[in-house]
């Protein structure tokens, strides 16, 4: 189901088309993709909201060759993205969006938040890291080193969808 929805632009104030789809997906809560462009100043947003709430999960998988590139992550905007043998971790915030991708995209998201710290350094450094983050996500990206890819949510609206992923139920004090 669409629809569409008059709205002002959060950016430039001129009038805007908010549209609303809300998808059935298998195994998942109804989910309301949001969608919003500015034609005046070429502001974009979108978003995943998931409609329901589950019990808190972990789902954890190792990353061993480059098909597992393709698993889908399916992440609300309260679920926390970790890859521990990277020190990388996607946590949610205000501005914080869910998005349907795959583990190869989870890969692109912290590779252009690393182009991000590229673009402005505090310190020749935090250059460096930068930089040699920069390759070990180039890395992971080919599968030259295994990784692990967990995915917790308190609200249980988060998944790794493969075979090869792990689903763990947390308690409360665990979320």
């Amino acid at each position: 189901m669409r629809d569409a929805y008059q709205g002002t632009c959060p950016a430039c104030g001129c009038d805007i088309e908010i549209v609303h789809h809300r998808l059935d997906i298998p195994h998942f809560p109804d989910l309301l993709l949001v969608a919003i462009a500015c034609e005046g100043c070429g502001y974009r947003h979108t978003d995943t909201i998931i409609l329901g709430e589950g019990d808190p999960v972990r789902w954890t998988v190792r990353v061993e060759e480059p098909e597992d590139l393709a698993i889908r992550v399916v992440r609300s905007t309260t679920g926390t993205i970790t890859i521990p043998e990277f020190g990388l971790s996607v946590e949610p915030g205000t501005a914080c969006e869910g998005f349907v991708t795959n583990i190869e995209g989870v890969i692109s998201r912290f590779e252009r938040a690393v182009g991000t710290v590229l673009a402005d350094p505090e310190s020749e450094e935090e250059r460096a890291a930068a930089l040699r983050m920069l390759e070990t996500l180039g890395t992971a990206r080919e599968v030259a080193v295994p990784f692990t890819v967990i995915l917790e949510d308190p609200s249980g609206n988060s998944m790794l969808v493969s075979e090869k992923a792990e689903k763990m139920l947390l308690d409360q004090s665990e979320a």
